[in-house]
Formats: C-alpha cells, sequence, structure tokens
C-alpha cells in the first residue's frame, strides 16, 4: 500500500512539472506573450529549474531545449523510481534499466506533449465560443493554432464553423494509438509510467 501511495505522489508531480516544462518550451517555441496568467504560472513553476538548466544546456535553433530535457529528466527519474519499487534496488542499478527508462522517458514526453496539444486546442475552442477576450484566451490560440494551420489548409470552415479542431483532436488521437503501440512493442509493455 505505501509503495502505491510512493507511486501516486511521484506519478503527480512529475506529471505536473512535465507539462509546465513542456508548456514553457512550447509557448517559447511559437513566441507566444507570457504576460498572462497562464504564462506567469508556467514561469513561476518552472524557473527554479531553467535558469540553472540554461549554465548547463544551450538554447537551439531559438528554441528552449532547457525546459526539453528538463521534461525528459524529470520522467527519467519518475521511471527509475517506479522500476526500483517494483524491480528492486538490484533492477535499478543495471545498465539495461537505464536505456528502458531513458527510451520510456521518451515516449512519455511525447505522450505529455500529445496531451499538452490537445488540451490547447480544446480550451481554445472553448475560449473561441465563450470569451475569446479571456486574458488567457491568447497564449493558448498561439499554441493552437500551429497545430491546426495545416488541418485549416485542407478543410476550410463549412457554413461559418471551424471543423479544423476536430479532425487535429483525431489525428492526435491517433499519434497517441501509434505511440501506445510503439511503447508496447519497443519496452513489452503498454505502459510502463504515464
Amino acid at each position: 500500500m505505501l509503495a502505491r501511495i510512493l507511486l501516486l505522489i511521484v506519478d503527480t508531480v512529475a506529471g505536473f512539472l512535465t507539462f509546465a516544462f513542456l508548456a514553457r518550451f512550447a509557448l517559447q517555441w511559437v513566441r507566444a506573450s507570457f504576460r498572462n496568467p497562464l504564462g506567469q504560472f508556467v514561469i513561476a513553476a518552472t524557473d527554479w529549474a531553467v535558469r540553472p538548466a540554461r549554465r548547463a544546456i544551450p538554447s537551439a535553433f531559438g528554441h528552449d531545449l532547457p525546459s526539453l530535457v528538463l521534461a525528459w529528466l524529470v520522467q527519467f527519474a519518475a521511471a527509475l523510481v517506479l522500476i526500483l519499487l517494483l524491480g528492486g534496488m538490484g533492477a535499478a542499478a543495471s545498465p539495461a534499466t537505464f536505456l528502458v527508462a531513458a527510451a520510456g522517458a521518451v515516449l512519455a514526453v511525447l505522450r505529455f506533449a500529445i496531451w499538452l496539444a490537445m488540451a490547447a486546442i480544446f480550451v481554445s475552442a472553448i475560449f473561441s465560443w465563450v470569451n475569446p477576450h479571456a486574458p488567457m484566451a491568447g497564449p493558448v490560440d498561439a499554441l493552437s493554432r500551429p497545430l491546426l494551420r495545416p488541418f485549416r489548409r485542407l478543410l476550410p470552415p463549412i457554413g461559418g464553423v471551424d471543423l479544423t479542431p476536430l479532425l487535429a483532436l483525431l489525428a492526435l488521437q491517433i499519434a497517441q494509438i501509434v505511440l501506445d503501440q510503439l511503447q508496447a512493442g519497443i519496452l513489452g509493455t503498454g505502459r510502463v509510467f504515464l
């Protein structure tokens, strides 16, 4: 029972931090303003780790690489904790364990990126219907716009209704299924950790 509680805590903290680091990476990638509640929250939640990481990890091609590496490191650490709790200390010490944890962390970060993209599209669609001038509508729209752009080229609005968020969400769901199958094939399980 104690191990399950610890796994829940590790999974929750790792998930929160991974989302925060990925959100920071994505917001900087789309050049969204951080002068809004979402941007301020992301900065407050990640600055403690990103600022020191920038001394060791340079940005690449104008992208915030330290935030992306930190998201991977969080998932790598969570995978090692999971392996340690489920397999014991001997399992965590082998080189194969580190390779499995590293591969699992890459897949987990991709999974979180898909969830972040789906959330941005969904929330952006809601803001467009309810309150397009809300303080958080701008950065959420900035996150979803590049994801929707290819679908808008394929499908123009039908009767004034933009159906591209549905197409994008469908494509992201398909990507999630492919990622799950890839993880099952590589790691031999449908899910190592969240």
